[in-house]
């Protein structure tokens, strides 16, 4: 398994466990009576921490990528045949 590979598979999972990560712990102006920005939609995250979000799917892709590298690697699951 080359490089390439792996950094694509690392994408793959590191936007699913984005979008996985991404509604946790979210809350709205609207919910915690913030009014926020004038003009804002009230549906609008107040604080949306997308740094710490990102690195958390980072460390979850990183590891979902390892145990993947290494299912391909060990010929559990061949693309090739």
């Amino acid at each position: 398994m080359n490089i390439v590979a792996v950094i694509v598979i690392f994408v793959i999972w590191w936007w699913i466990a984005f979008l996985a990560v991404l509604p946790m712990g979210v809350e709205s102006r609207w919910e915690a009576g913030d009014d926020g920005v004038e003009g804002a939609d009230p549906g609008a995250p107040n604080d949306p921490q997308l740094k710490k979000k990102a690195f958390r799917a980072t460390l979850i892709a990183a590891a979902l990528t390892i145990v993947t590298s290494a299912i391909i690697a060990s010929g559990v699951i061949n693309f090739r045949d």
